[in-house]
């Protein structure tokens, strides 16, 4: 199997790590974090896939670089609340290219995506030490979202937005970020899942069970399944990064997702120090026993697991718990989110005024070294073995077999969709062929 990178390289790129301010977000020197990081994230998905040894996980445990992973992760979030519509209103930001926009965005994905892949594992839980707390608060904040309507709304949106002809550079990001922050938040699901696997913390499961009320969360989630939806009287549901129609035979069949959720529910119910923290007022007692209507002879036949959930419910069903047991004399709380928030508090117009100007307005030249930087990131044959399966064609999004022969980079189902996408993908296209070309004088001058 291809690599990204080789362990020696990857120590070098975990150790440069750093923290960065959130008016620093973009800039040449964060960018340069971003590839480490994307890197990274890319051979850590090769190396689990594969079932290798898993350096990556085992670097940033030992160098204690995963409090840093969630600190960047809460950095891009607050950025996105709190700078990005204030420069997207801004009279004179009209970027030639919004490509270094679109990767600030992306950067909070790629990191997401990063702690999925190592979470699983205990020793990463561990050595997320304080930042569990304030990764709790972020995945609550993501499955609020998922569970409320407005992420459907803004995929309604992004669709209507779509079908404009005359679309904005501005506008396509925002399309962008709206299906960004759907994947981010259903990768959050299952960063959950693995705290609520691993952590043996009374504060984080204090957070968890008393502060944010989980339980109720993740039961609205199985309510509303918002990676399952009807469209033109055919179920589809998203997996794999996509909308994918599901045959009649398999509409019960259990998603990744699905049971994401539910491992998260049965760790958060049935485990002993969660029972003893969470309150089972009526309230929250009614809202546990809407799962007795999901809990089928199906579901629990592909999750057994789940009967043990299952007899849990129908006894509490017939009794009423005790009031929880107060254990916790002094709580730790989150600092992440209010430290950012608070430091750059009343600076947010200026931040953006400041990075329109120094950050957000490459010059040719400027988008030519990105262009280079991303062609030694993307390694094709590494990307497509990433991929889950074969790739979609950059015009109508069927299954494609042929690449554009000159940067490698898009794909197409046949001559007439490449014709028709060549006007949005020239530029691009020419950006990766010289990309390409000065890599290749470099290796040959160095050579």
């Amino acid at each position: 199997m291809e690599s990204v990178i080789v362990p020696a390289e990857a120590e070098g790129f975990v150790q440069s790590l750093e923290t960065f301010s959130i008016k620093a977000v973009g800039s040449a020197r964060w960018f340069r974090q971003h590839e480490y990081i994307e890197k990274l994230n890319m051979q850590a998905i090769l190396n689990a896939s594969a079932m290798q040894d898993e350096f990556i996980k085992e670097l940033l445990v030992s160098y204690e670089k995963i409090p840093l992973l969630v600190h960047e992760m809460i950095l891009v979030e607050v950025w996105k609340q709190k700078v990005f519509p204030i420069l997207c209103q801004l009279q004179d930001f009209n970027p030639k290219s919004t490509f270094h926009l679109y990767m600030v965005i992306h950067h909070e994905a790629t990191i997401i995506n990063l702690l999925e892949t190592i979470m699983f594992h205990k020793d990463s839980c561990e050595a997320a030490d304080d930042a569990v707390l304030d990764l709790v608060d972020y995945c609550h904040r993501k499955l609020t979202l998922l569970a409320s309507k407005a992420i459907r709304e803004n995929t309604t949106a992004q669709i209507n937005l779509k079908d404009k002809t005359d679309v904005s550079s501005i506008e396509e990001l925002q399309i962008q970020m709206v299906a960004l922050e759907f994947e981010i938040s259903l990768k959050a699901v299952s960063v959950l899942r693995y705290i609520t696997d691993h952590t043996n913390s009374i504060s984080v499961i204090n957070r968890m069970l008393c502060t944010h009320n989980l339980p109720c969360v993740l039961v609205q989630l199985i309510d509303c399944c918002p990676w399952s939806r009807c469209r033109e009287g055919e179920v589809e549901k998203y997996m794999n990064s996509k909308w994918q129609k599901i045959p009649v035979d398999d509409h019960l069949k259990m998603t990744k997702l699905d049971g994401q959720v539910w491992i998260s529910l049965h760790n958060l119910l049935l485990k002993e120090d969660c029972q003893r923290k969470y309150d089972f007022n009526r309230f929250n007692k009614n809202q546990m026993l809407k799962l007795r209507g999901f809990l089928t002879e199906v579901l629990v036949d592909q999750l057994p697991n789940l009967l043990e959930l299952q007899r849990f419910l129908a006894q509490l069903a017939v009794t009423d718990p005790g009031p929880p047991k107060k254990e916790l004399v002094l709580e730790q709380i989150p600092e992440i989110w209010n430290h950012i928030v608070s430091e750059n508090s009343g600076k947010w117009k200026a931040i953006a005024k400041y990075q329109v100007k120094e950050t957000f307005n490459p010059s040719e030249n400027d988008l030519r070294l990105h262009a280079e930087r991303l062609a030694q990131t993307y390694n094709l044959d590494v990307m497509e073995s990433l991929l889950p399966e074969k790739p979609k064609c950059g015009g109508c999004g069927k299954e494609a077999a042929k690449r554009c022969s000159r940067c490698q980079g898009e794909w197409y189902c046949n001559r007439e969709c490449q014709v028709k996408h060549w006007p949005k993908h020239k530029k691009a296209c020419q950006l990766m062929v010289e990309a390409t070309e000065k890599i290749q004088m470099d290796l040959h001058i160095n050579n």
